[in-house]
């Protein structure tokens, strides 16, 4: 049967890493290049058109959002990456908080990275793709907007983003092709997340 969130609710937003939520639920947190369709994607997953805020213009979320799900787990919304209208000081500020979190985050158990299916590869992309190579932080793809572009060029962006990949990466992560609009891929991405949450409750007992 597939997983579906029967209950989310906002926690708390932060600058600071240190300040999110002391209880160690296993944790997910969803990245992309600013107004890749994060908040819209985010809505979809929990069914909830106004959960996550969404706008047109880039650069909307601005802290690390946290949202407690089903008591089991916490889906984190970061701020985007790249372009945002906003001054150079503040998009270096942004860079530091989202690393400081992705690299001392001891619960964190995967990075969802979104991706524009509409788009060959962007550096930007490959670029925060390799940074988390570096601190060794599992992550997984999540090609958005596949509602917006056909099924065989949509194939043919994630191949050639995949291959792009390759030229740095022995092996791809898992991948997902999503729409907000249709819920396309929602079932695949919930259900990956209950996949890793189960390892880690069955790993946690044995601890015990």
């Amino acid at each position: 049967m597939d997983y579906q969130i029967k209950n989310i609710k906002f926690l708390q937003s932060e600058t600071d890493w240190r300040k999110c939520p002391k209880d160690k639920l296993p944790e997910f947190a969803f990245i992309g290049r600013s107004n890749v369709g994060k908040s819209s994607l985010i809505n979809m997953l929990a069914d909830n058109k106004s959960l996550a805020k969404t706008s047109s213009k880039p650069g909307k979320t601005q802290t690390i959002n946290h949202f407690k799900v089903d008591n089991r787990w916490f889906l984190v919304d970061l701020p985007g990456y790249g372009y945002a209208s906003i001054s150079k000081t503040m998009r270096e500020n942004w860079a530091k908080m989202i690393d400081n979190y992705l690299q001392h985050r001891k619960n964190l158990q995967l990075v969802f990275v979104l991706v524009d299916i509409r788009l060959e590869p962007q550096e930007i992309d490959i670029d925060f793709i390799n940074k988390l190579g570096e601190k060794n932080m599992p992550f997984s793809l999540v090609f958005t907007k596949a509602d917006k572009i056909g099924k065989t060029k949509g194939a043919v962006n994630i191949r050639n983003f995949c291959r792009k990949l390759m030229e740095t990466w022995e092996d791809l992560p898992p991948f997902f092709a999503c729409s907000a609009v249709d819920g396309r891929g929602k079932n695949d991405v919930l259900n990956y997340i209950n996949q890793v949450n189960e390892m880690y409750y069955n790993q946690k007992n044995q601890d015990e």
